[in-house]
């Protein structure tokens, strides 16, 4: 089969033959349709990232596609059926073998372009938003890098909640996918003070926050008393060094966000978040908002996109 592997770190992805793996007990074969790409991604690719497969390996967080081989003692997945899985790496390429527990069936109405899309983003949000800030219909949300994969869903999901959305992101075209999106006030991240806007809206109830350096920073100074941050990521490039005396005098909560780790911390936390969200879907009430769809052997170029944060929502390979 075809892969597009991690053969040095720093370099682009090279297109392999790799053999077709076999599923070992507990596992599944799946015959891969589609694959999410995400930040975390370019950051395996450097070797930065909190997990580090050993050289050669393909890389891809998520993956949709078909159920064509079932290994010993699964009983939960069966030949055939469409799932989506959060596997880590490995999603560009033709195949995986997946372990049949985290293999998530897709809805008859989800296309594969949509499952693809679907599970870090919403999920990540969701996890975020309901399960660690415990955001509540009326509160401020703000959200920083609201454009990009995760940051769009946060809009889309605050908004179902019954939050008021503050979106910030960078240039006109970026915003008005924001405010398609739900959002109700809009912040240029290149022009305007984040600090003074949020402010004189009211200050921000919820910070939800992939970006971190100076945003954070601005975004700390306009929350409200007992507010709750985000931290999810930090696409700028920088750690912020959060200021204790700030978090006391205001009574905030800081609270780390690492999706992918309740895989292993505490599964039922993401299988219950995704029994909610993909009722939201076949309710209507979710639309993945998918900016580029690319072959895979243009993964380097998906990749860019992440890079130079020129894509909107989500970025997401065909394998097949």
């Amino acid at each position: 089969m075809r892969a597009m592997q991690v053969t040095a770190y720093d370099q682009p992805l090279s297109m392999q033959e790799v053999d077709i793996p076999t599923p070992k007990a507990g596992e599944v074969l799946v015959r891969i349709d589609t694959c999410g790409m995400n930040f975390g991604d370019t950051l395996m690719i450097k070797g930065t990232y909190q997990e580090k497969p050993p050289l050669p390996f393909t890389i891809g967080m998520e993956l949709a596609g078909t159920v064509t081989e079932v290994g010993a003692d699964v009983t939960s997945v069966t030949k055939g059926q469409r799932i989506a899985a959060y596997t880590g790496f490995g999603g560009l390429a033709e195949y995986a073998a997946v372990p049949a527990e985290i293999c998530v069936p897709i809805p008859d109405e989800m296309s594969s372009v949509d499952a693809a899309a679907f599970l870090i983003a919403y999920g990540t949000s969701h996890v975020a938003l309901d399960f660690k800030a415990g955001l509540k219909a009326g509160e401020r949300l703000l959200v920083l890098g609201a454009s990009g994969g995760v940051g769009l869903t946060a809009v889309e999901l605050g908004k179902l909640m019954g939050a008021e959305v503050i979106a910030c992101a960078r240039g006109a075209e970026k915003l008005a996918v924001c405010k398609a999106a739900g959002a109700d006030h809009l912040i240029d991240s290149e022009t305007d003070d984040i600090r003074s806007i949020v402010k004189g809206l009211g200050g921000a109830d919820v910070v939800y926050d992939p970006v971190g350096g100076d945003q954070f920073k601005a975004a700390l100074r306009a929350c409200n008393p007992e507010a709750r941050l985000l931290p999810l990521g930090f696409a700028s490039g920088e750690v912020p060094q959060i200021p204790a005396n700030i978090l006391l005098v205001k009574n905030l909560t800081v609270m780390g966000v690492y999706w992918g780790g309740y895989a292993k911390l505490r599964p039922s936390v993401l299988t219950g978040s995704f029994k909610t969200l993909f009722d939201w879907y076949v309710d209507g009430k979710l639309k993945p908002h998918v900016s580029n769809v690319l072959p895979l052997d243009r993964a380097n170029d998906a990749l860019d996109l992440l890079r130079t944060r020129k894509a909107t929502g989500k970025v997401v390979v065909q394998t097949a």
